[in-house]
């Protein structure tokens, strides 16, 4: 899995003011949670941005005072106005502690449903789950190769194993719709039938 490394600083002091001097050094600031205790920090916000502008999932390794730290992605704020990220949470991975995490979806295998003209429409990028840092993932595989046309593939019927998937099981990931051309064809289809 993809591992990006942050270099931060220990934050010392706090408020309005020192925020602000350190957003105008092009510093965010960040929270680490879930760990022995909270550790808040500053880093260069390009450093940021291979974890933030991505739908990929990955890890972050956060080096602050000497001390790494295994993260994911929790939370992140931008500012209204000029969309700069203004500040970070991570969650540390700790090895026995289950950590809830957003992966992604990567739909696998051919559809018989768009074989057979449909469309394929996917409904959900990702899915949110319940894990131990050990079993994370890039991303959760959904097999579409038996979806046909008008069928779906719901939160409950996706594979996610040693994962607790959070999001209601009803919900459809995907779904194989008929095509302008497939509906015609159909009623052509139908019509002949008819003057039989």
């Amino acid at each position: 899995m993809n591992t990006i490394t942050i270099e931060g600083q220990l934050r010392t002091e706090f408020g309005k003011k020192a925020t602000r001097q350190m957003r105008s050094q092009e510093l965010v600031p960040g929270v680490i949670y879930e760990g022995a205790q909270e550790v808040n920090f500053a880093a260069p916000a390009k450093a940021f941005k291979p974890l933030v502008y991505t739908a990929q999932f990955q890890l972050a390794e956060v080096k602050v005072d000497g001390k790494t730290y295994r993260c994911i992605l929790k939370d992140m704020q931008f500012d209204k106005v000029s969309d700069a990220l203004i500040h970070v949470d991570l969650l540390e991975l700790v090895d026995d502690k289950k950590v809830v995490a957003t992966l992604p979806l990567k739909f696998v295998g051919n559809s018989i449903g768009v074989k057979d003209g449909g469309k394929l429409v996917t409904k959900m990028k990702s899915l949110k789950v319940k894990t131990l840092p050990k079993f994370l993932k890039e991303n959760i595989e959904v097999d579409i190769t038996n979806l046909a046309v008008n069928g779906n593939i719901r939160v409950e019927d996706v594979q996610a194993d040693n994962m607790e998937i959070i999001n209601s099981p009803r919900i459809p990931v995907a779904s194989v719709v008929m095509t302008r051309q497939l509906k015609q064809e159909e009623a052509a289809a139908a019509k002949d039938e008819k003057k039989k």
